[in-house]
C-alpha cells in the first residue's frame, strides 16, 4: 500500500515528526510518499503543487493529521482531491484539545466525513506515547479499512 503523508511541513518540529511517522511507517512495510522530501524551496510553487499532485496519484491512501485549532489548509485541500479522485482518506489527530462541529466530530466536518477512517491518537491517553505508539494505530487502522474505492470515479 502506497501512502501519501499529509501533514504541515512548515516548522521544525513538523518536519521532525513527519520524518519519524514515515520511518515507522515504512519499518511496517508501507510505501510512503512524504511530500517535504520531495519539495526543494527552490522550486517554484507550481513546481511544488506539480509533486505534490503527482504524490497523491500515485499513492493509494492519504494519510492527514488533522492537529491544530483548524487543519493544515494544504492538507485539507490534499484531502479533498484525493476524495475526488476516489482515493482512500484516512484522518490521525493526536493533539487533545476540544475542537469541531457542534460537538459532533474532532475537527472540520467536511474533513471529518470525507475520511474513510478516523484514529485518535492523544497524548494523554494513548498507553504506548510514541510516534511508534502512533505508527502501530495507524497500521492497525489501514488494515481495518478495506482498500477499495467507496466513491465514484470522476467523470
Amino acid at each position: 500500500m502506497k501512502i501519501y503523508l499529509a501533514g504541515s511541513l512548515f516548522t521544525l518540529a513538523e518536519r521532525l515528526f513527519n520524518t519519524q511517522l514515515a520511518a515507522e511507517l515504512r519499518r511496517k512495510g508501507f510505501g510512503v510518499w512524504l511530500p517535504q522530501d520531495h519539495e526543494p524551496r527552490e522550486f517554484s510553487t507550481g513546481a511544488i503543487f506539480t509533486m505534490d499532485v503527482s504524490g497523491i496519484n500515485h499513492s493509494d491512501i492519504v494519510l492527514a493529521c488533522m492537529d491544530g485549532a483548524d487543519p493544515d489548509s494544504g492538507t485539507a485541500w490534499e484531502c479533498g482531491y484525493a476524495y475526488a479522485k476516489g482515493k482512500m482518506v484516512v484522518c490521525y489527530r493526536t493533539d487533545f484539545r476540544g475542537v469541531g462541529e457542534a460537538g459532533q466530530c474532532e475537527y472540520n466536518i467536511m474533513l471529518w466525513e470525507g475520511s474513510d477512517h478516523r484514529v485518535k491518537y492523544s497524548c494523554l491517553i494513548a498507553e504506548n506515547n510514541s510516534i511508534e505508539g502512533l505508527a502501530d494505530a495507524l497500521e492497525k487502522a489501514l488494515k481495518e479499512t478495506n482498500h477499495h474505492s467507496l466513491y465514484p470515479q470522476p467523470v
